[in-house]
């Protein structure tokens, strides 16, 4: 009898559950218990967060899909969730868009930190981090037997260093705490141009480019909120695609530029745009053509903060890099990178006689001072057949007139 009244009980349970579970992807063996922190998962995306949570363990608490909102705005429907119920378990699937994602009362906080990247150059490195909560409301009684629900998220989006996709969750009662990074470079591209309109892509022909053609280069961002602007960090070339090859030219770091490198435009838009002029390595001497590859750190800012990411020239003091070694500062890299450029080395003599020659001083002259010059010396050269003129007329009237008299020979005749 025992047995029996034992066996009721448990499929009054089951069966409880189960009509509570009516209609959603639940199973009551798993999902009879409160929210932890696996019940939320946070995807921390290029334009949009999705925010996806176990819809089954929430009504185990008592509350509907319309009971959980952000930031404890229940009011405003554009702030809660909706069902999927074609997976299992059923999810509610909130949608948060960077461009207005305070709307819903998420915040924004960027922090600023100075760190090494991989190549030792210091530099101020800033993260974004969009943090907010779903819950439950509170009942308008004095006291509750139902929990409280407590979803608490962010999303950390390193601005230069960007790492791998890595989660840290922690969780107490029914609070869910979820923690995740994001990246912006699938936003990021390096592109190549013929000229400084930056409209028509760079072709390289099949016999690759002459030495000391002027290549345009732009980082341009796509596809990301208009808040963010493109700052070019540091780029640089190697002879080889792989970003962290030993043999590398830098272009321009902070203060430090090539010379034949020209930056038109860093921090005020989302594209950076820059031109050097194309050369080869050393090592390809042997090589009838040289390739090189064109590297970009690049950061991302907020408007008001590119100015203070962007070096002070001329007064600023050359940087200690034992102190940048030593700094503990952890960080990733992004880096972009274009090529290969494909330069012809049969031309070597050629360009190199002619920067020979851009080593030696010329005197150059301008317009007025060469028409002097020529002035002078055509006048000179009529001054002296005038004189040879003059000199010949003078002998002619001196030489005396001899008068013929007598009888002409008849031997001429």
């Amino acid at each position: 009898m025992e047995h029996i009244l034992l066996i009721l009980l448990l499929f009054s349970k089951t069966f409880s559950a189960e009509a509570q579970f009516n209609g959603y992807n639940c199973d009551a063996n798993f999902h009879s218990r409160f929210p932890a922190e696996r019940d939320i998962s946070v995807y921390c995306g290029v334009q949009t967060i999705t925010l996806k949570i176990n819809f089954c363990p929430v009504l185990f608490s008592g509350y509907t899909d319309s009971d959980l909102a952000l930031n404890g705005r229940h009011g405003d429907a554009h702030c809660r969730g909706f069902i999927n119920n074609n997976t299992f378990p059923t999810v509610v699937i909130f949608s948060i868009s960077l461009a207005t994602l305070e709307s819903c009362g998420n915040s924004l906080v960027v922090s600023t930190a100075q760190g090494p990247n991989a190549y030792g150059n210091l530099s101020l490195v800033q993260i974004g981090n969009i943090s907010g909560y779903i819950d439950t409301p509170d009942p308008p009684a004095i006291i509750s037997y139902l929990p409280g629900l407590l979803y608490k998220f962010s999303c950390s989006y390193p601005l230069e260093y960007l790492v791998n996709n890595t989660q840290l969750a922690s969780s107490a009662a029914a609070i869910s705490v979820k923690e995740s990074n994001g990246t912006f470079i699938s936003t990021l591209n390096l592109l190549l141009y013929n000229d400084s309109s930056y409209i028509q892509q760079l072709s390289i022909p099949m016999a690759g480019l002459t030495l000391k053609t002027r290549v345009f280069a732009a980082v341009r961002a796509s596809n990301l909120d208009k808040r963010w602007n493109v700052l070019m960090d540091y780029c640089y070339t190697t002879p080889s695609g792989n970003p962290n090859d030993d043999l590398r030219y830098d272009l321009f770091f902070s203060c430090e530029k090539d010379p034949q490198t020209t930056v038109f435009e860093n921090g005020k838009s989302q594209m950076g745009r820059f031109a050097f002029e194309v050369f080869r390595f050393v090592k390809h001497k042997n090589q009838k053509m040289s390739t090189v590859f064109l590297h970009c750190v690049t950061k991302l800012c907020r408007s008001d903060d590119c100015p203070m990411l962007m070096p002070i020239c001329g007064s600023r003091k050359k940087r200690d890099v034992t102190e940048e070694k030593e700094s503990n500062a952890a960080s990733g890299n992004a880096v972009l990178t274009a090529g290969p450029i494909i330069t012809r080395s049969d031309e070597l003599s050629t360009n190199n006689s002619q920067l020979a020659n851009l080593k030696t001083p010329v005197f150059q002259m301008n317009t007025v001072t060469s028409a002097l010059i020529s002035g002078m010396i055509i006048l000179g050269v009529m001054s002296v057949c005038f004189f040879i003129f003059s000199v010949t007329l003078l002998k002619g009237k001196s030489a005396p007139v001899s008068v013929l008299s007598g009888v002409r020979n008849p031997a001429f005749n």
